[in-house]
């Protein structure tokens, strides 16, 4: 699978499954850029990156806000003259029964789940065309295939990047590039480590292969859509998630 000397940015990869997917794609031969609002973060995962012989740069721009996206992709094409793939990992949770939602956490959500995306989308769009097509991987959930309580916020704007893919693999076809969605399922990350142990077995009673997913599972399925083995596979969205939702 041909990804060696690609360029990729990667947002929230400052930890968790977007580490992972930073990693995974250094070891492919792919020079990475590393965007995560926790600069701290960003840089550890840069470093690491540079240790497997890769170029490494950590950003620490706010997906949420225009001018900081344009700026990281201006530095990019100063630094690199190129970005082949881009992967839409950073999102955040405000979890809250509909009732108890405030406007805050609505917004707050949105502003980085969905509208940090078609930032950094439209933002990108002028070094994929120009170079002739590019790879661009958004993550969704299984939340927003199947619906969770306490997450209308988020669910929402998971379906939204749903839609943002499929009519987007529309758009960009024309200029070679591709456009999926990867879809988790329960993934063990830190996020997930704070869920209370009761809760926690109720979901893995849903999951027919009776485990949590790795982020290594998911950062496979990224590695695979980033290179030349996935060039006729556009607009579409891959669950991984062990069978939690079919």
């Amino acid at each position: 699978m041909t990804t060696k000397n690609k360029v990729a940015l990667i947002t929230g990869a400052g930890r968790g499954i977007g580490e992972v997917i930073a990693l995974t794609l250094a070891k492919e031969g792919v020079d990475i850029i590393v965007n995560d609002i926790d600069s701290a973060a960003a840089e550890k995962t840069a470093k690491t990156v540079q240790t497997m012989g890769r170029k490494g740069i950590s950003n620490s721009a706010n997906i949420a806000i225009r001018s900081e996206v344009d700026a990281m992709c201006e530095g990019i094409r100063q630094n690199f003259g190129k970005l082949d793939i881009l992967v839409n990992n950073a999102g955040i949770t405000r979890d809250a029964l509909l009732l108890k939602m405030t406007d805050e956490q609505w917004v707050s959500v949105m502003d980085v789940n969905l509208k940090g995306v078609f930032y950094c989308i439209q933002a990108s769009l002028s070094l994929m065309k120009d170079q002739g097509g590019g790879r661009i991987i958004n993550m969704t959930s299984a939340s927003a295939q199947m619906g969770n309580i306490g997450q209308v916020n988020y669910a929402a704007s998971k379906a939204g990047i749903i839609g943002m893919t499929k009519t987007l693999a529309k758009e960009l076809a024309r200029y070679q590039i591709t456009v999926n969605a990867v879809s988790p399922g329960f993934i063990d990350t830190p996020m997930t480590e704070k869920i209370p142990d009761k809760v926690r077995d109720q979901l893995l009673g849903t999951i027919p292969l009776r485990r949590a997913g790795r982020p290594e599972d998911v950062a496979n399925l990224v590695k695979f859509l980033s290179a030349s083995d996935s060039d006729y596979i556009t607009g579409q969205v891959i669950a991984c998630n062990g069978g939690m939702y079919l």
